[in-house]
């Protein structure tokens, strides 16, 4: 019902009353107490009515909260959602990347490694054989020659190997001690992002905590208005603009005396 509709009731209640009044003052009293009976009737269902339209008018409000609040809930888990997703994505882009770059300098690393591998560093003893070797061969004794070139070659057989042996645990070493840094790194990396996660998630916390708080503060708010409005609205129903002589005696019985 509309704002025109309600006046034209409250007009007619007026003229409900104004009737009664007439009828009071010309001793028809019938007639007064038809039209007072009428007018309490019709007051009482426009009271109601509009009790009844509040409500649900009030509801609707309510509701309208709720519906606004959830969709800004729901765009809230969205965009963080998505914030999360690409820090996630991010953060494995750098993991990855970082682990490729460990890979290739690692194949750098062993091949300068190798690079710089220097030969075999002979015993005194195994020189003195070969000069011994030399000394025979020249003298044209290579019966004797070859008798010590046999001995030396089994010597430096044993002595290449060892010197590998040992170059191969040098490099080994160098090698672990790579990668120990480069896990250092990609450690250093992922505590950074595992900080940064932590720190997100605090963020999306707060950011969730004031959104709830404004929704509480916005239902706190329309709780208060609506409680004002309902009682504005039992006062205007009281009379819907018309103000009886019963009524003015009602209200007067109510006001205390000081």
């Amino acid at each position: 019902m509309n704002e025109t509709q309600e006046s034209a009731i409250e007009d007619f209640l007026q003229i409900l009353e104004e009737h009664r009044k007439n009828c009071e003052q010309q001793g028809k009293y019938v007639e007064a107490e038809v039209a007072k009976k009428r007018f309490e009737e019709l007051k009482s269902h426009e009271a109601n009515r509009r009790r009844e339209s509040m409500k649900a008018q009030q509801v609707k409000e309510r509701l309208g909260v709720e519906e606004a609040h959830m969709l800004e809930y729901q765009q809230f888990n969205s965009q963080w959602d998505q914030k999360c997703n690409d820090y996630e994505e991010q953060s494995q882009n750098q993991t990855n990347a970082m682990k490729d770059r460990h890979l290739d300098e690692l194949k750098d690393f062993q091949q300068r490694l190798l690079e710089r591998q220097q030969k075999p560093k002979f015993s005194p003893i195994l020189l003195n054989y070969r000069k011994i070797e030399e000394h025979l061969a020249r003298s044209k004794n290579y019966s004797e020659a070859h008798k010590v070139k046999a001995k030396a070659d089994r010597m430096e057989a044993r002595e290449t190997e060892q010197w590998n042996s040992m170059k191969q645990k040098e490099m080994l070493q160098h090698e672990n001690q790579f990668k120990a840094a480069k896990r250092q790194e990609l450690s250093a990396l992922q505590k950074r992002i595992k900080a940064g996660r932590e720190e997100q998630r605090k963020r999306r916390q707060f950011a969730l905590e004031r959104l709830m708080q404004r929704y509480q503060n916005v239902k706190s708010e329309q709780r208060m208005s609506q409680k004002l409005e309902r009682i504005a609205a039992e006062k205007d129903g009281v009379s819907l603009g018309i103000t009886t002589t019963t009524d003015r005696g009602k209200r007067q019985e109510r006001v205390p005396t000081r």
